[in-house]
């Protein structure tokens, strides 16, 4: 790819990220359950196409995947399990994009120095314990899930053992907000 492609691409994307966060700071509603519920539901039949296809593109702008999730339950709370399913697809699919597109985005330059830090992510990353750490980051509600992916993106980490450490992380977690929250709705 010539590189005036990639320097474009690269700025649209940080000002594409940084458009949300400006927008979701000015309106913080529009990223709310109820925002999300009432404009899925504005598409009756297509709602579950919608509803994927919001979990494959908010891996792009970091848009926590969560206020997604309890939109589903909300929507469907007779269908919890395709509710995970898709949420769960959704996410590992979004975050391998984003995983794959980690080098176009910059993300490699930041590693390239071979400083203590870095060689500190790539062994946690890479290492015997790797699978668990990201499993255990996935599952950690606190911690922005595409972070890791732009991680190991950039530090080349398998593509397979990134993948089933991340389903595995986020299925649990996801499981927990699903079912957890049923209880409520």
């Amino acid at each position: 790819m010539k590189e005036s492609y990639i320097t474009f691409f690269r700025r649209f994307w940080i000002v594409l990220i940084l458009g949300f966060i400006v927008y979701n700071i000015i309106a913080p509603d529009t990223f709310s359950r109820e925002s999300i519920v009432t404009w899925i539901q504005s598409y009756g039949n297509y709602s579950w196409a919608i509803f994927f296809l919001f979990h494959l593109v908010r891996g792009f702008v970091m848009l926590p995947s969560t206020a997604l999730i309890f939109a589903g339950v909300f929507l469907f709370p007779h269908n919890l399990f395709l509710v995970l399913l898709i949420s769960v697809v959704g996410i590992v699919i979004s975050s391998m994009i984003v995983y794959y597109f980690s080098d176009k985005l910059g993300f490699v330059r930041l590693f390239e120095k071979h400083t203590k830090a870095s060689r500190l992510i790539k062994e946690k990353l890479s290492g015997k314990y790797g699978p668990l750490f990201i499993i255990f980051w996935a599952f950690f509600p606190f911690v922005p899930t595409d972070l890791i992916c732009y991680t190991a993106g950039a530090m080349k980490i398998n593509p397979v053992v990134f993948g089933v450490s991340l389903f595995i992380g986020e299925l649990i977690l996801c499981a927990v907000y699903i079912y957890g929250s049923a209880y409520f709705i």
